[in-house]
């Protein structure tokens, strides 16, 4: 008796013959590698290809690697993790006014403005020598610059940035302390060089923290629970206390959110 085939025109065996298959033999192969550990290898790389090569960019963009926000200064770049970040080295309709403005070294603080917020909301972070770069300039040159825009209380958030702010409150607090302050959501991205996605975040994270330590959370147990370290979370309780007892209102709409219907202030953001 004639066994009829399952598969007459040898359609499984066409489909194992695409470039997926024609790879992880290779890494088989060339590693010798089990198949099923080299097609976990192609699942790997193919993540890093999609997260590192695989951008889209504007006019006036480049993609660029930079380092990851939560590496430690003191870490090696080689040894640091690497996010490939989208930026606007030229944006024509500001670039061209500021240049006529303010200069060349206006032109040039603007950029540096622009540049470290783009990384920093994609959880990255410049160092000058990116910047100086980036900017066809030196990090000297870079240096004084964030200086300069630093005396205007400017925050630049560069790779450099937990050493040059010493032991002095961090960025995070200052943001939450000018929002309970009652400065408006665009007021603080101007004058903090932050985004509102970034604002919004620090608001976030500190309402947590709050609303765990009211629940008689240790530090430690917040730390383990959120990730934050101990300082932020030292900062983010004192900096509650002390708005609490003014009797912040504030204070009281994120800890107890309005329903979205009675929302009347449009600056005010949903959490």
């Amino acid at each position: 008796m004639i066994v009829q085939s399952k598969d007459p025109y040898g359609s499984i065996r066409l489909k194992s013959k695409n470039v997926k298959n024609a790879i992880v033999q290779k890494i088989s192969q060339d590693f010798n590698l089990t198949p099923i550990i080299a097609e976990a290898y192609f699942r790997q790389i193919s993540a890093y290809f999609n997260e590192h090569l695989n951008i889209k960019l504007s006019s006036g963009q480049i993609a660029y690697e930079a380092i990851a926000a939560e590496e430690p200064p003191s870490k090696h770049i080689a040894l640091a993790r690497k996010i490939t970040t989208t930026l606007t080295l030229n944006d024509f309709n500001s670039d061209l006014q500021i240049l006529a403005d303010q200069g060349l070294a206006g032109l040039r603080r603007h950029r540096i403005l622009r540049l470290t917020r783009e990384a920093h909301d994609q959880s990255a972070v410049l160092s000058y020598e990116d910047l100086a770069v980036l900017l066809t300039t030196s990090p000297a040159t870079v240096k004084r610059d964030i200086r300069a825009l630093r005396q205007r209380g400017l925050f630049i958030v560069t790779r450099g940035w937990k050493h040059d702010m010493g032991p002095g409150i961090s960025h995070k607090t200052q943001i939450i302390d000018l929002y309970l302050k009652g400065y408006q959501f665009t007021q603080i991205e101007q004058k903090t060089n932050h985004s509102e996605t970034a604002v919004l975040k620090y608001l976030k994270h500190f309402t947590q923290t709050v609303q765990l330590h009211t629940q008689n959370f240790s530090p430690g147990q917040i730390r383990t629970v959120t990730g934050f370290s101990d300082k932020l979370i030292g900062e983010y309780i004192e900096l509650y206390k002390q708005y609490q007892h003014l009797d912040n209102q504030r204070l009281k709409l994120l800890l107890n959110p309005e329903p979205r219907e009675k929302k009347g202030n449009t600056d005010e953001k949903t959490l």
